[in-house]
């Protein structure tokens, strides 16, 4: 005789209600939002965009390779890693003291009493909304405003970049000391350590390798960047790629896009390199 039980035959998913429900809340949120951003993908199959797509595609080989043109490329991508290094660094020359200031973690005054006082408090807000004034206006608005200022030229994505990261780094910066585990900077404060050695000693051995990836991280995005900032006169390869596009010179975007792709890469290869030797 058989132990085996029989089969039940399979009901309904009781929670096929919900999941049609939540997709119907979705198309309902997404659909005005795609009509409003006038979004037809249909165009790309136009008979016309495909002829033009074909076009501009098939200039693109064989790709630019003659020795002078490979030097001014090398040249723009260097221009490009500089532009991207020295922005980052300013960034963090502004980000760190920032950090200092709008972290509660690192306050003195809110030892004995859980919470800061209000006149540090409304300091430390008024810190944390110039990070969120910096963030806010992207890296490119940025560069579009210093290349008025300062002309065309690096000069204008190198302040960029330091502008809208600073505002990125002092804001995550913030966060991770503040989520980090607070016993070791308690202690240090509590003892008669001041905000910068309970930060050194106390609250950055906790958090260091979780800021450091996150800091290789924004570089690796600052290279990116410094590419887009290019097409709009801030320096670089991006603004090589600019001007080979208004001269529908395929073959020279081709270069510059296999050479972008590879920094981009060696840019991910570095950055992992890094996270593997904090780990």
């Amino acid at each position: 005789m058989s132990n085996t039980l029989p089969l039940r035959k399979a009901g309904p998913d009781p929670a096929w209600r919900g999941r049609v429900l939540g997709f119907g809340v979705v198309l309902l949120i997404l659909w005005p939002m795609l009509v409003q951003a006038e979004f037809k993908p249909w165009i790309l199959f136009d008979a016309q965009s495909l002829r033009a797509t074909w076009n501009f595609v098939s200039s693109f080989f064989p790709p630019a390779h003659t020795l002078e043109f490979l030097q001014m490329v090398l040249g723009a991508t260097w221009e490009t890693v500089a532009m991207a290094t020295a922005g980052m660094t300013l960034a963090l020359l502004g980000a760190i003291p920032l950090t200092l200031l709008a972290t509660e973690r690192l306050s003195i005054s809110r030892l004995g009493k859980g919470r800061a006082s209000l006149m540090p408090t409304a300091f430390r807000n008024a810190v944390r909304w110039l990070l969120i004034l910096l963030r806010s206006v992207p890296e490119l608005v940025w560069a579009l405003l210093l290349v008025r200022i300062v002309g065309l030229g690096p000069t204008a994505g190198v302040v960029a970049i330091a502008l809208t990261y600073c505002g990125m780094l002092g804001k995550v910066y913030a966060d991770i000391l503040e989520s980090s585990d607070a016993t070791a900077c308690n202690n240090l404060l509590q003892n008669g350590s001041g905000r910068l050695a309970a930060f050194l000693y106390g609250a950055l051995p906790e958090s260091a390798a979780e800021l450091v990836s996150y800091t290789v991280y924004r570089w690796e995005c600052a290279i990116r960047g410094s590419v887009v900032m290019g097409f709009v006169g801030a320096g670089g390869l991006g603004q090589r790629m600019d001007e080979s596009i208004k001269m529908m010179a395929g073959d020279e975007l081709s270069t510059m896009l296999i050479v972008f792709v590879l920094l981009v890469a060696a840019a991910d290869g570095v950055s992992g390199m890094l996270r593997r030797r904090l780990e």
